[in-house]
């Protein structure tokens, strides 16, 4: 009985010493499965030991410099940057811990437990599509383009560059190479493809010895027309070229625009313009000068033909030359209607180099113009600003009721003679100012002042014709005639004077002080009467106010 009981209590301590070492083991494996293994390391930091949140603040410290330090990309001798983040590289310290830690009674995991001293990789995170934009952006300054080889003709020589490889960023490899390497390696070598070119030295060599040194080896003679011209290679190679097809194979070409230019300057009548009709007067009348058909080489034709001539036995090239009609035909001008002068005036000016210079710019501009039947003429749309690149100089104009200095001052000489022309034609008159004051070298009330860009000279033609403007200058006078076909006799008749005003006398001590002779003023009426065979058909009436002309005395030694 008493073995009995020792039997019973010799299991029951044993039952005991089994639950306790079961409850040992069983926390043994809750203590270690919330740790890290004893001498385990991630990325060469030890975390052993520690808990999940203490080894993730471990890692995100010890490798917070490596991963936002930039990821250096080697290619060749280069080193290109990456930003980690906007290239979407970032640490998986959760997915790293993940594997070292977790609850199990296995004997051999609570083992490794203890023993540890594991070296565990570090995980990362990528965002493959913003890995591969910042690639992309960071290959453009990395892809080089290939450069063809070349030959060209400077000079009557043949000069030839050989062909370059370029290279292009292999955006998925080297993605790749990133996400095996990050952050463990300071430099990854990104990964580059050489691009090969299309022309090798060989096709470059065929082409200098088939077409590149024959071309150049002498003279080309073009007969174009009842022309012959001869160029030598300095002349017509800058017309030569060589053209690469998409499969590589080069051919030879010639630029027939260059040829032609070399023509023209070789033989500036190779080519004819064509010519114009036109209106000229001789013997005071007006005649048509026929136009003249041009003769011009295509240079689509030409390019071809001097393209064989380079390879051939005889160098000639052969091109037929083409009539180039004139954009105004003889018909055209004949039909506007210019028969006869319409009318003509002259007035008269003093000596003054400056203005008289004026006068010769404004009417040469104005000479041989014609206004279609219809168009309306300005004379400030005509000339444009006075300005000295156009040739006007400092002469007197007017301003309120004063003479100043400034460029074109004598313009209005030729608008108040154009302003007669006009008005004995018959034409309408749409825009005239008359001087402030009156200029006794100009017909009373008949006088049309011209100033930039506001006070202008307008009219229409509305005689049913074209008119053509002929101007002559002399040292003292300035002619416009009207030609046209005639429809009516003008004439002009003059009221009286009318509200006379004498003019004040002023003394100016200013240096710009320009001297005027006293005029009175006046009020004037003209009467523009319009006859056919005689008979009055028609009137109208200008009215016209002057000012008194001061008499100016200047006394600043400077003043003039």
């Amino acid at each position: 009985m008493r073995e009995q009981e020792g039997a019973g209590r010799a299991a029951l301590r044993s039952g005991v010493a089994l639950g306790v070492l079961a409850a040992v083991y069983l926390g043994l494996a809750v203590f270690l499965g919330r740790h890290v293994p004893a001498g385990t390391t991630v990325d060469g930091v030890p975390v052993g030991g520690m808990t999940p949140s203490q080894a993730a603040v471990t890692l995100k410290h010890a490798l917070a410099t490596k991963a936002s330090m930039p990821v250096h990309l080697q290619v060749g001798d280069e080193v290109h940057d990456l930003d980690p983040s906007a290239a979407g590289l970032s640490l998986d310290v959760d997915a790293t811990l993940a594997d070292l830690t977790g609850f199990s009674l296995d004997p051999r995991d609570i083992w490794q437990h203890l023993t540890g001293n594991s070296a565990e990789p570090l995980r990362i995170q990528t965002d493959r599509a913003k890995l591969k934009d910042a690639l992309t952006d960071l290959s453009r300054g990395v892809d080089q383009p290939v450069n063809e080889g070349s030959i060209s003709f400077a000079g009557g020589k043949v000069s030839t560059v050989m062909s370059v490889q370029g290279r292009a960023l292999n955006v998925d490899e080297t993605a790749r190479a990133v996400q095996r390497a990050w952050p463990r390696q300071a430099v990854i070598r990104a990964v580059v493809d050489v691009v090969q070119p299309r022309l090798g030295p060989a096709q470059l060599a065929d082409v200098v010895r088939t077409f590149a040194t024959p071309a150049l080896s002498a003279p080309v003679t073009v007969k174009a027309g009842a022309r012959t011209v001869t160029l030598s290679p300095a002349q017509f190679s800058a017309a030569l070229g060589v053209r690469a097809a998409d499969n590589g194979q080069l051919s030879p070409a010639v630029d027939g625009a260059k040829v032609l230019a070399a023509l023209r300057a070789a033989d500036p009548k190779v080519e004819q313009a064509p010519v114009d009709a036109s209106v000229a007067i001789r013997a005071g009348r007006p005649v048509v000068v026929p136009a003249v058909p041009g003769r011009r080489i295509d240079p689509a034709v030409l390019g071809p033909a001097f393209l064989r001539a380079l390879t051939a036995p005889v160098r000639t090239a052969v091109v037929a030359t083409s009539s180039a009609a004139p954009k105004v035909s003889t018909e055209a001008v004949k039909a506007l209607g210019i028969t006869s002068r319409i009318s003509t005036f002259t007035t008269q000016f003093p000596f003054n180099p400056p203005r008289t210079t004026n006068i010769t710019v404004a009417a040469r501009t104005l000479d041989g113009t014609i206004v279609r039947s219809g168009e309306t003429f300005s004379l400030n749309g005509l000339l444009g600003q006075r300005t000295p690149a156009k040739g006007y100089q400092q002469a007197p104009v007017i301003n309120g009721g004063r003479l100043e200095k400034d460029y074109g001052g004598g313009v209005s000489q030729v608008s108040t003679t154009l302003f007669n022309a006009v008005f004995f034609s018959g034409a309408k008159i749409l825009e005239h100012t008359p001087h402030s004051f009156y200029i006794a070298r100009y017909p009373e009330g008949r006088e049309a002042t011209v100033s930039w860009p506001g006070v202008d000279n307008r009219w229409q033609n509305d005689t049913g014709h074209a008119i053509y403007i002929q101007t002559q200058v002399t040292s003292s006078s300035v002619t416009v005639s009207f030609y046209g076909t005639k429809v009516w006799d003008v004439e002009a008749v003059k009221g009286p004077r009318r509200n006379v005003k004498q003019p004040r006398t002023i003394v100016d001590d200013k240096p710009g002080c320009v001297p005027q002779s006293p005029t009175p003023g006046f009020d004037v009426t003209v009467t523009r009467v319009f006859k056919r065979g005689g008979a009055t058909v028609r009137t109208s009436q200008f009215s016209t106010h002057y000012i008194p002309e001061d008499d100016v005395r200047c006394t600043h030694p400077q003043a003039g």
